[in-house]
């Protein structure tokens, strides 16, 4: 008996840096494609049944283990990097914890058992799938390794955000796509996200020769570069929101102060000593953050419910063609 538990004990142990270069406490990025699921309820309410909700479960499987087949490639090509970080240095490869074959196995059962789930959605969202597992190794296999190179680190992987816009979207709706000016704006906020993790990160750091050995793009970057390209990324979101919210649904103009706010808030942490934004999987715990988010959400769904005929009369606008819950005010004519 203390032998078959010795037993266990050490196969947990041996399977357990496996698990962790899965990053399966990573797997809550995944819910921003509830955002398209969303966004395809508006579009066409007769999608959401109560069958589509075990398709929207199997959705979210098939994209964490996409997503987990990209962090293990991830973990295993930065082993040697990550040696340079304070604290990542610690993690299952740099520590040795881990056998190459093993890892690559891993990374290929993964992203086919992600495929496999995903062919059960149809073909727009396995494409989507496939798009996704592929811009994995457009990250970090070279010759391509994008996240090596200054700029183009960002935009590649924050390219995962509409992404997964479009992975929610197919769920429900699988013959039309999100509008563009949305899409383009899902990406410029993933990446302000990304640019802000690369700042907190190289001021953590606090050395830019250690952060070029660690990171390869910082060789390139600068606290100011980095902190310019942040304001860059915000303004192109606004931007593409902005025209979205006068093409489809100008009641969210009432949301601009809070997303601005949002943006505000996200900076603030990102200016943080040790920032928390150097680990998004921890944002939980800023909780004046969540419930801020919350909050923004919950105004969000109530706006593209909300009809106020005011607004389409001030700005000179059409009113949407998609008919809301329930009208405030008098009908736009």
């Amino acid at each position: 008996m203390y032998s078959s538990t010795v037993s266990g004990v050490k196969l947990l142990h041996s399977i357990w840096p496996y698990v962790q270069i899965a990053r399966i406490d990573h797997w809550f990025k995944n819910t921003f494609m509830l955002l398209g699921v969303l966004l395809a309820c508006f579009y066409k309410p007769a999608s959401l049944t109560w069958a589509s909700i075990p398709q929207v479960a199997l959705g979210l499987l098939a994209t964490c283990f996409i997503a987990s087949s990209n962090y293990v490639v991830n973990e295993l090509l930065d082993g040697a990097t990550d040696r340079f970080h304070p604290e990542k240095k610690r993690r299952p490869v740099p520590s040795g914890q881990i056998r190459f074959g093993f890892a690559i196995l891993e990374w290929f059962l993964l992203g086919t058992a992600g495929v496999i789930v995903a062919s059960l959605l149809g073909f727009s969202f396995t494409i989507s799938c496939l798009i996704l597992w592929l811009m994995g190794i457009v990250y970090n296999v070279p010759p391509f390794r994008t996240k090596d190179l200054s700029y183009l680190d960002v935009l590649s992987e924050s390219v995962n955000n509409p992404l997964r816009l479009f992975l929610g979207w197919f769920i429900l709706i699988a013959d039309k796509v999100p509008p563009l000016s949305l899409i383009l704006a899902y990406w410029m906020v993933g990446a302000f996200f990304m640019a802000t993790k690369r700042f907190a990160e190289f001021r953590h750091i606090g050395d830019s020769k250690a952060a070029a050995q660690y990171r390869k793009s910082f060789s390139y970057y600068t606290e100011n570069s980095l902190l310019l390209s942040m304001f860059f990324y915000a303004i192109m979101s606004a931007l593409f929101s902005g025209i979205f919210v006068v093409r489809y649904r100008v009641e969210l103009i009432l949301l601009v102060p809070l997303a601005a706010g949002f943006f505000a808030y996200y900076l603030k942490l990102g200016l943080q000593n040790d920032s928390p934004v150097q680990h998004p999987e921890k944002l939980y715990r800023e909780r004046g953050f969540v419930r801020y988010l919350a909050f923004c959400l919950m105004m969000f769904v109530l706006l593209m419910l909300v009809q106020v005929p005011v607004l389409y009369n001030l700005f000179n606008v059409e009113p949407a063609r998609i008919d809301p819950l329930w009208t405030i005010g008098t009908t736009v004519k």
